[in-house]
């Protein structure tokens, strides 16, 4: 079976090429852009066929030169809720994955993509239901209006398409998205650094700490990519989140606990962890107000209506997986 990954040397689309790999499928071509050369350590250790740069993939790969494929992975995408460039983003996000749909469905290719939990911005609820979505930002648009065309043919697809919207993932592999990298990443790093892990205070009716997100593991993530790949008659656009949110105190608690067992100290609770100042609150920053989920929390009818029961760790043993592997893999040497 030969697939393809875009965005592979990403967090996601890393993990989900050596997931692959784990299950036997060595016959993948790896396609991203390696201006940022570090993102290239992610790809170290997996059997490619082939790698190309985006620049040249999308092209090719509709001239069907990439001979026959039985799926594409397409993780490669503009990621940066921050970023204000709007045609970039619509670009990137859309105009490329709207060109790979289309080549997908012609030579009968399978396609699994990333979709995002930030298509329902401000939204209460969290359904896979145009009711529900509101983006706060132009990445979430973008990756809202690929998933609208997306339904709009799913009744005349002639192979699998699914979109997955990711709530926060977090997991090995994501030194490289800098900021963009998840909470538990920056806490590994702040707490090594200076001793003490920071969280924004009191905002939108949260207490400080108390703001949520439904944090899902990324080997969790490959999981449900793995699953879908195994039943190819599985369609339709699904949340990919644990289905229960937990607070960032959680988070912080977790990581001071793991890098304390590293250096086997006892845990603490977050009472005694903000006792002793290794977990403090800063005040809510500016640039956030109004364009800031407070909380998210994935609805999974729709992935367990498909069949789909992959079990997804909480964040206390998530987080302590992951920073046992952070200090394994002396990402901060």
């Amino acid at each position: 079976m030969r697939v393809i990954v875009t965005g592979a040397a990403g967090m996601i689309g890393s993990n989900l090429l050596h997931g692959l790999n784990r299950i036997g499928i060595d016959d993948v071509i790896a396609v991203d852009d390696l201006t940022d050369d570090a993102k290239y350590r992610n790809l170290l250790g997996a059997k490619l066929t082939d790698y190309f740069d985006r620049s040249e993939f999308y092209e090719r790969f509709e001239r069907g030169e990439l001979g026959s494929v039985e799926a594409v992975f397409h993780e490669g995408a503009c990621s940066d809720t921050m970023e204000h460039d709007g045609r970039a983003m619509l670009e990137t996000n859309y105009r490329c994955s709207k060109r790979l749909l289309d080549a997908c469905q012609a030579q009968r290719t399978r396609l699994l993509y990333a979709s995002s939990a930030a298509v329902y911005g401000d939204s209460g609820t969290f359904r896979e239901e145009p009711s529900s979505e509101r983006p706060l930002n132009v990445y979430g648009y973008s990756k809202l209006l690929f998933d609208n065309v997306v339904r709009r043919m799913l009744p005349q697809a002639v192979s699998q398409v699914v979109g997955f919207r990711y709530f926060n993932v977090y997991g090995p592999r994501e030194r490289h998205k800098g900021r963009m990298a998840s909470v538990a990443f920056h806490h590994f790093r702040e707490f090594r650094e200076t001793g003490a892990v920071r969280l924004f205070g009191e905002y939108g009716g949260y207490a400080a700490g108390q703001q949520s997100r439904d944090f899902v593991f990324v080997d969790d993530v490959v999981g449900v990519n793995l699953w879908f790949l195994e039943h190819p008659h599985a369609t339709g656009i699904v949340n990919v989140g644990t289905g229960c949110a937990q607070p960032f105190n959680d988070v912080a608690h977790a990581v001071v606990n793991a890098c304390r067992a590293l250096q086997s100290e006892a845990p603490l609770t977050l009472e005694q962890q903000l006792a002793r100042g290794l977990v403090q609150y800063i005040p809510f920053p500016e640039a956030l107000i109004g364009r800031y989920q407070c909380h998210t929390q994935a609805d999974l009818t729709a992935l367990r209506g498909s069949g789909c029961h992959v079990r997804f760790a909480p964040v206390e043993s998530g987080v302590n997986r992951y920073v046992e592997w952070l200090a394994r893999e002396r990402e901060f040497s």
